[in-house]
């Protein structure tokens, strides 16, 4: 796979229990564009975290989206995964959450806004609560926080899909190609996929994804303690929820944070739907950080997103 984030030079931050693999605009991505350049000298940085047993290349379609806007982007792989350490203690998104942190203090950023997906919005959340003067804002796509409360069949069928994960890693290649993407694969999709199933059988890898199919994704009570700037991104067919739309105005409710909807995207809307994630993005970013509000990619993306808001609020009155 060629692409701005995963042909971006690897580094990596030794903590207490391992090593986390990461690469940043602002130390080189091999790119040489003005955009990267650019994107060194922000002061706010951006940073995309991946969902559970999957890499920071999920973001390789929306990476340079954000880059061309003149954003410094930071991508981290998590305990377990990617290029980072395979065996650690703790899995849970509140460790993560102090692993973002402490790069932060690697890397001498003093304020950045937190990218979440699936699995790591719960970090991201945590991270604003934890440090509201490092976190100068947050976007959840598609994440477990404030989920519909399950019931017992539920609970149940989600402890035998992790364990079927666990010892047949094929079956997490299954939901990748036939439910997380319900409408538009990307071009790389079948090697990407073969990637991370293939990770998922290295020597030593099931104690880490033990650790975050057995774990609690969608903790509860966080969100009242963030004070950061919020959005929400949800695909309108993700089949990890029931209702979608439902999760995410809770999710909205209790940030206190903009809603986004983009329409036919499952799971990981950021490869699916990479130009319409960046169109939901932007314009928050470029709130917070001040960069790209002039620019036409910012007003385009800001014209498509307030459109789909009056579309929302129609069909919410209808129904």
């Amino acid at each position: 796979m060629t692409s701005t984030a995963s042909s971006a030079r690897t580094q990596f931050l030794t903590l207490p229990g391992g090593r986390i693999a990461f690469d940043d605009t602002a130390t080189g991505t091999g790119t040489g564009t003005n955009a990267a350049d650019a994107a060194g000298a922000t002061d706010i940085a951006v940073v995309l975290l991946p969902g559970m047993l999957d890499s920071r290349t999920t973001y390789r379609h929306l990476h340079p989206l954000l880059v061309a806007a003149g954003h410094r982007v930071i991508t981290m792989d998590l305990r377990g995964f990617g290029e980072s350490s395979i065996a650690w203690d703790d899995y849970s998104p509140a460790a993560i959450a102090d692993d973002v942190l402490a790069l932060l203090d690697h890397l001498n950023v003093e304020r950045a806004v937190l990218v979440g997906s699936s699995y790591t919005a719960a970090t991201v959340v945590k991270a604003a609560g934890l440090a509201p003067e490092r976190v100068a804002g947050i976007a959840l796509l598609d994440g477990f926080v404030e989920n519909l409360p399950q019931n017992a069949f539920q609970r149940g069928i989600g402890k035998v899909l992790g364990a079927a994960v666990l010892w047949f890693p094929a079956v997490w290649g299954w939901y990748l190609k036939y439910m997380a993407y319900p409408t538009a694969k990307p071009a790389d999709f079948e090697e990407y996929r073969s990637g991370l199933v293939d990770a998922l059988r290295t020597p030593g890898r099931r104690i880490a994804t033990r650790g975050y199919v057995t774990g609690d994704s969608a903790p509860v009570g966080w969100c009242a303690a963030v004070r950061s700037p919020a959005l929400v991104v949800m695909g309108s067919k993700d089949p990890d929820f029931p209702s979608p739309a439902v999760v995410a105005d809770r999710q909205a409710q209790a940030l206190n944070a903009r809603k986004v909807m983009i329409e036919g995207a499952g799971h990981y809307p950021m490869a699916e739907f990479p130009q319409a994630t960046a169109d939901a993005l932007l314009p928050f970013l470029a709130e917070i950080t001040g960069i790209g509000e002039n620019t036409e990619a910012t007003r385009a993306a800001e014209k498509t997103r307030k459109t789909q808001n009056t579309e929302n609020t129609e069909n919410t009155r209808t129904n």
